[in-house]
């Protein structure tokens, strides 16, 4: 039967969420309106995870694409609107805290219609990254949250949410990460780029990190010195080009900058690195699981736990500090635990909580 839910998604990490969701639901019998808006339009940032990960093709497209925050969150409330006029869904399902899900939760809650946050409650407690924005505004606005960790749902109650309201489901993230595993072919991706058994994978994309030359610099500075050490391949978003290329990026030995990596791919570069730096909160979850060295270059995070129980430490954007702590998790790699519920499973609760 059809599922009178829509489910927004349009960027790389929803994809991965929503996929083990939406899948669920399917084999449980229902069949979800799903919106792509297009806030990641690059192929290799956004359709070649519907191909990789299975997800059904979008019912609709808005296509929005790039540009200021509250330029793209306009475009994508007007867009929105529309797709919740036609389809007259009983519920919004949003993932994660992109432009997409605050503008879903927004026009969803201004026409009455009720909103399930698939990740809800993570806060970094930094009101300076628009993504921090994004999730309290989604969490204030939703009906229904869905929590991957204990941290998340004791926040939410802090918060003044309900607790009848809060679910802890666990990372449907992870589930992607899963059920991919045992097809990651180490030595082909390590191959394909022309890596040495030992070497390390960087991503950096964070406002903070890329649209000031200042930071950009230290970081570029940071990889060059952690280059030495071990080299290292960086999978760039179009977001940093300039400004990281401007710093300097390309002229250090021993960093291999290359276009964006589909999904399955990138895994399998990850599963083999011997360290992950990176200001991506969902590589954290994924470092976790995959018992790799991370180190978040970022001076907070919103997913604790991946500190408490991981394989992360925070180094920010110092040269120095980020040197230290590659030094010392090379030389030592820490160990760390599986969160609980990262089963592979988190997909299934959310589907059996929607459907009902």
């Amino acid at each position: 039967m059809e599922s009178k839910d829509i489910h927004i998604v349009g960027a790389r990490p929803n994809f991965i969420k929503a996929g083990p969701v939406i899948q669920a639901l399917d084999d449980l019998g229902y069949k979800p309106v799903v919106v792509h808006t297009g806030q990641h339009y690059d192929a290799e940032l956004s359709e070649i995870f519907f191909r990789q990960l299975g997800i059904p093709e979008p019912d609709v497209n808005l296509g929005i694409g790039s540009g200021s925050h509250a330029g793209q969150t306009a475009a994508l409330m007007t867009a929105i609107e529309v797709a919740l006029l036609e389809h007259e869904p009983h519920r919004v399902v949003v993932y994660g805290d992109i432009n997409s899900t605050l503008a879903a939760s927004v026009v969803a809650s201004k026409l009455g219609i009720e909103v399930a946050h698939v990740e809800a409650g993570l806060r970094s407690f930094d009101r300076t990254m628009p993504e921090e924005i994004n999730r309290i505004v989604t969490d204030v606005l939703s009906t229904l949250h869905f929590a991957t960790s204990p941290e998340a749902v004791d926040q939410l109650a802090s918060e003044g949410i309900e607790r009848e309201r809060v679910h802890f489901v666990g990372n449907p993230m992870i589930d992607t990460l899963l059920r991919f595993r045992d097809m990651l072919d180490v030595n082909a991706a390590r191959a394909a780029h022309g890596l040495p058994t030992r070497y390390a994978v960087a991503t950096i994309h964070r406002p903070s990190n890329v649209d000031d030359p200042r930071v950009a610099k230290g970081l570029v500075t940071g990889l060059s010195q952690v280059a030495k050490l071990v080299p290292i391949l960086l999978p760039l978003h179009p977001r940093g080009w300039q400004t990281l290329t401007e710093a300097g990026l390309m002229d250090v030995p021993g960093v291999k900058v290359v276009a964006p990596i589909g999904y399955i791919e990138f895994m399998a570069l990850m599963a083999g690195a011997a360290l992950v730096l990176t200001d991506s909160g969902g590589i954290q979850e994924e470092t976790t699981v995959l018992g790799i060295p991370c180190l978040t270059l970022r001076d907070n995070t919103e997913r604790p736990i991946t500190i408490s129980m991981g394989t992360n430490v925070l180094v920010g954007a110092d040269p120095e500090r980020i040197l230290a702590a590659a030094d010392r998790f090379l030389r030592d790699p820490p160990v760390g635990a599986i969160p609980p519920l990262w089963d592979g499973s988190a997909g299934l609760r959310v589907a059996q909580i929607l459907a009902v």
